[in-house]
């Protein structure tokens, strides 16, 4: 196929120049690139030299799935293929009520004290000392600090300040950075990871804080894969077709951990909200605002203050 500015070269020379311009406006796209690279190498294995509907939407419904999956996927190379048709009209844009995406939020599971300890204690039969330590300390940041599993992943050795207990989260979701204060005893726990990270034999080859047993940064993707390990080993099953544990649930278990303990100390949650969103890294404290209808026992508390405040009226 010969390499002009329609070839698949020069396309992939556009997609490189089309995420550079994305990520300079905080877009991280790391999901993005992946699948716009999978679209290339689809163009040229059926000698395709254009974005068209078409071949956009056989692609985009290529694997199993359907649903928001091919929808995702599509809107991927819809992005891209709005870039191109800038640059020469030829390339087609999917319309965007194609595929569209049905947006149905997953019922958090909210993890027992129980299951977080069920789910580090199905870390022990994975193989090798580093393994073990790394899945079981990463499980615990996510259960104390609500953090994103992609923040704990790009974690860096630096990032940790034993001396003074903060935990630096750097160029987060939105381009956002922020400090987390840790417990003593979460501190304690980190410290101790290291000491065996820093005890195995590939720790140099990477400078991030959890690593797997080759020495390098965890894969999003095998993180994933592993937790559902954990998860079927410590026996836990979905409590609803909308409701499975989830490692993202960990973060909402969190939150709403701290919700309630905030309600039943009597607290004045309300001027408090903003300091939980800043902690979990939301960009609005609308976005907290969603756990507070997110678990029945929040709802339950909710309407005794209610009742209670109406009774003080009366």
């Amino acid at each position: 196929m010969a390499e002009g500015w329609c070839g698949v070269t020069t396309l992939d020379q556009a997609a490189g120049d089309y995420l550079r311009i994305r990520r300079a406006l905080g877009f991280k796209l790391e999901r993005a690139e992946k699948l716009l690279a999978q679209y290339l190498a689809y163009l040229d294995a059926t000698g395709q030299d254009r974005v068209t509907v078409a071949n956009a939407l056989a692609w985009a419904r290529t694997p199993t799935g359907g649903g928001n999956w091919w929808a995702q996927r599509l809107s991927v190379v819809r992005g891209f293929a709005t870039y191109l048709h800038a640059l020469e009209d030829r390339h087609e844009i999917p319309p965007v009520d194609m595929l569209q995406r049905r947006i149905r939020r997953a019922v958090p599971y909210l993890y027992t004290e129980q299951e977080i300890l069920a789910l580090i204690a199905a870390t022990a039969p994975l193989r090798g000392q580093l393994r073990v330590s790394t899945y079981r300390t990463l499980i615990g940041l996510l259960a104390v600090t609500g953090m994103r599993v992609g923040e704990a992943i790009r974690l860096n050795r630096g990032d940790l300040d034993v001396s003074n207990g903060l935990l630096t989260v750097l160029e987060s979701k939105f381009g956002k950075s922020r400090e987390l204060p840790l417990h003593t005893s979460t501190v304690i726990a980190l410290r101790e990871y290291l000491r065996v990270r820093d005890a195995h034999q590939n720790a140099q080859v990477s400078d991030a804080f959890f690593i797997s047993p080759a020495g390098t940064r965890l894969i999003y993707c095998n993180v994933h894969a592993t937790f559902r390990q954990l998860r079927a080993d410590a026996g836990l099953r979905p409590r609803s077709p909308a409701c499975r544990p989830r490692i993202h649930d960990l973060r909402h278990r969190f939150a709403v951990q701290t919700l309630l303990d905030w309600y039943r100390d009597g607290v004045d949650v309300q001027p408090r909200l903003p300091l939980l969103s800043t902690y979990l890294g939301h960009t609005h404290p609308r976005h907290t605002y969603w756990y507070l209808q997110a678990a029945p026992e929040l709802m339950a508390i909710a309407g005794q203050l209610l009742e209670t405040s109406q009774e003080q009226r009366s």
